[in-house]
C-alpha cells in the first residue's frame, strides 16, 4: 500500500475547508486543515522538508493573502508545490506565486482532484533515472566539391 500524500489545505471559510478536506480525504490524501496563513506557516516551519506534498490555499485570506503565503512557504521549503484556488478571481494574474491556479466556481471537484494529483506526482519526480543518450563519434558530412558544382 502506498503511503498517503499530505496536503496542507488553507481556507478561511470553515464550511469550504470542511468540504475540501472531506473531498481530499475520501480520495486517500492526508489533509492538514488550517483557517489562517499564520497557522499554515507554523505547520510548514515545524514539518520536515518533503513531508508535505502540496500547499492548497485560497487566494483571499485574512491578514496574508494566498500569494504571500505561497511565497513565504516556498522560502521555507522551496520544493513545496502550491496551488491557489479562488472564487473571486477568474484569471491567473492574481495568483502568480503558485504552481497552479484554479477558479472555484468555474471548476468541478474532479478538476480539483486531477490538478492535485498532477502536482503531487510532479513533486515526487520521475520514478526511475533516465539514462543519458549514447554519444556517437561521427565525421561531419562534407559535400564533395565536384558534386556541389554539378548541381
Amino acid at each position: 500500500m502506498r503511503p498517503k500524500k499530505t496536503i496542507l489545505c488553507v481556507e478561511s471559510n470553515e464550511q469550504v475547508l470542511s468540504v475540501r478536506t472531506f473531498l481530499l480525504e475520501t480520495r486517500g490524501y492526508k489533509v492538514i486543515a488550517c483557517e489562517t496563513s499564520r497557522q499554515a506557516l507554523d505547520v510548514i516551519q515545524q514539518s520536515t522538508p518533503g513531508s508535505i506534498d502540496l500547499l492548497l490555499t485560497d487566494l483571499l485570506l485574512p491578514q496574508m493573502d494566498g500569494n504571500e503565503l505561497v511565497r513565504r512557504a516556498k522560502h521555507i521549503q522551496p520544493a513545496l508545490p502550491a496551488m491557489i484556488v479562488s472564487g473571486t478571481v477568474s484569471s491567473f494574474d492574481r495568483a502568480i506565486a503558485a504552481d497552479a491556479f484554479l477558479p472555484k466556481g468555474a471548476s468541478s471537484a474532479a478538476e480539483l482532484l486531477e490538478r492535485v494529483r498532477v502536482l503531487v506526482a510532479r513533486k515526487r519526480g520521475p520514478k526511475k533515472a533516465v539514462a543519458p543518450a549514447p554519444a556517437y563519434d561521427y565525421e561531419p558530412m562534407v559535400a564533395d566539391q565536384t558534386t556541389a558544382r554539378a548541381s
